[in-house]
């Protein structure tokens, strides 16, 4: 990345006036730290001072006296003996969508219908001027239900009022009949492609939405305003900073969010590095792509240098693309958004223009059509050292996973994923099948480098809980107690990697993020505990105290 100078309207020197980010000195040390970092080999290196320049890169970095000497004018701030560690990338998450469900109804904590069907009531009285109900995070299968919930049921605490609750994925919606109506779904209307309309038995919609068909939903629901965006990422940025982000990849935006995060960046508000993606190759891609990628923009806090595309949908709504049909719904094999010509040419589309391209895969099938294509296109247009990524492959053919390896793309994948689908993972796919998912150690073992995130809000955003269900394949109240097919397990040291110095790889910013070296950020976080002397089964405890973002402090626990 290139340096760049921030707006004068928020010089370094003012920083503190924007109400973000608090000023620095010239230099400034930080001292008695329990540090550590991973070095250019990936080794993890011990620390105990580090000092960082007024333009947030580190001049120094290991026992306190050699330190000290190239920083002598330096401030110095005491850790007490506290553990730093560089600061945590998400590759994948949705920063906006974040910030939206912190502003809505969350339903990922329900564990039951009639759970979930209070909680929509009681926030129904509780917002009573909204114009809609709005949520997310709810989850058919966590609820033990069998089935998707209806229309009806949702009717039933609604009022008269339009509901639509995102189910936790996002790849799936539900409605109450007031928001039907207002869609213009009857029993008529045909499911669209690379979507699924639910039906009862009559063929009438049940009020559940999957993937393509939720834009029935979207084309009528109140857009949001630049007031609400600004809401949205406020929030979603606070968020961040408290459970130690300092980076995050965006996994699809348009032309309104790029135009926030500039204005952000312009004005020192960014309290996180954003490497954006830009959603589609449409419109919005026209626009932002005239100029091609943008590498670097506001003191490197923000780039938009990716293109993000779909192939599937997602496992828990059996809208992921697989090649033999479901083992628990026989008559189907998911959806492919697209056919292979059309997937084909946005990939080539955005590779021309010289983007990295970053696929959303799920099911085999889904995987197996991207990797198709892009063993075709890379050689093609040279595209090699472009990083191209396919985000989550989480159910990926055995023989297709060296696949990954030969042809040079990423597996950007989200460890939590695995110990949340792991209650009807297997009944999707069958005990063959379920070998070749969430296979970080047989990625890890060929020599890939995988890119961690939490795929946020579909996760919590938390690091920590990837780090726990990397290293453990348990959730978060510690099942299954062996691990969840504990031979993909990482250890520690892999899955420090795959949310630091791997994710900032996979972002082509390992020169200036992802480790704590002479040269680059100080990006980097104080926590609680002794990460690499705890037991592993406690990782997901560990609380942030503190994030600086290229050397100024973002977040302080209270």
């Amino acid at each position: 990345m290139r340096l760049r100078q921030l707006s004068l309207q928020c010089s370094l020197f003012v920083l503190a006036s924007c109400g973000t980010l608090s000023a620095a000195l010239a230099d400034t040390v930080i001292d008695n730290a329990n540090g550590y970092t991973l070095n250019a080999r990936g080794d993890i290196v011990q620390f105990s001072s580090l000092a960082f320049g007024d333009d947030g890169r580190i001049i120094a970095v290991g026992a306190a006296k050699e330190v000290a000497a190239k920083a002598p004018r330096a401030r110095h701030v005491d850790m007490k003996g506290r553990t730093v560690l560089p600061g945590l990338i998400d590759a994948h998450g949705h920063v906006f969508g974040l910030g939206e469900m912190l502003m809505q109804l969350d339903l990922s904590a329900t564990t039951s219908l009639p759970q979930a069907l209070k909680a929509i009531g009681d926030y129904a009285k509780a917002t009573p001027k909204a114009a809609w109900l709005r949520g997310r995070g709810w989850n058919q299968e966590n609820w033990k239900l069998g089935r998707f919930p209806t229309a009806q049921e949702l009717d039933g605490v609604s009022g008269d009022r339009p509901a639509w609750l995102e189910r936790v994925d996002g790849h799936a919606g539900w409605a109450n009949s007031r928001a039907l109506a207002l869609a213009g779904i009857t029993k008529d209307t045909p499911d669209p492609v690379g979507g699924k309309i639910v039906r009862d038995a009559s063929g009438a919609a049940t009020g559940v939405l999957v993937d393509a068909a939720q834009d029935l939903m979207r084309n009528v629901l109140p857009q949001p305003t630049e007031q609400d965006g600004r809401a949205m990422l406020d929030k979603a940025l606070q968020k961040m900073a408290s459970v130690g982000l300092t980076s995050a990849h965006d996994a699809g935006i348009g032309v309104a969010q790029d135009r926030l995060y500039r204005d952000y960046a312009d004005h020192g508000k960014l309290t996180a590095r954003i490497y954006a993606m830009i959603g589609g190759t449409g419109a919005d891609f026209d626009q932002l792509a005239q100029n091609g990628p943008l590498d670097s923009y506001g003191h490197d806090m923000y780039a938009l240098r990716a293109v993000k595309l779909y192939s599937d949908g997602a496992l828990g709504s059996r809208g992921a693309a697989l090649l033999a049909p479901y083992t628990d719904d026989p008559h189907s094999h998911g959806l492919l958004f697209n056919t292979n010509e059309q997937i084909d040419a946005m990939i080539a589309k955005a590779m021309r223009k010289g983007y990295q391209v970053n696929v959303h895969a799920i099911g085999d099938a889904g995987n197996k059509q991207i990797l198709d294509t892009f063993a075709k296109e890379i050689p093609a247009l040279q595209g090699a050292l472009l990083r191209h990524r396919i985000e989550h492959a989480q159910i990926v053919a055995p023989e297709d996973i060296p696949r990954f390896r030969a042809i040079g793309i990423i597996p950007s994948m989200q460890p939590t994923h695995a110990t949340s689908d792991k209650n009807m993972a297997e009944q999707r796919v069958g005990p063959n099948r379920i070998k070749g998912a969430y296979a970080w150690r047989s990625f890890l073992a060929q020599g890939s480098r995988i890119a961690c995130g939490s795929d946020f809000p579909v996760e919590a955003p938390n690091p920590f809980f990837g780090i726990h269900a990397a290293v453990t394949r348990q959730d978060a109240g510690g099942q299954p107690v062996a691990g969840w097919y504990p031979e993909q397990e990482m250890s520690l040291k892999e899955a420090f990697r795959c949310f630091t110095l791997d994710a900032a790889w996979a972002g082509h910013q390992e020169r200036d993020l992802g480790s704590l070296e002479t040269g680059k950020y100080a990006d980097f976080i104080v926590i609680d505990r002794d990460l690499f002397k705890m037991s592993p089964y406690d990782i997901a405890r560990t609380a942030v105290l503190e994030t600086w973002v290229g050397g100024r402090q973002v977040y302080k626990k209270r």
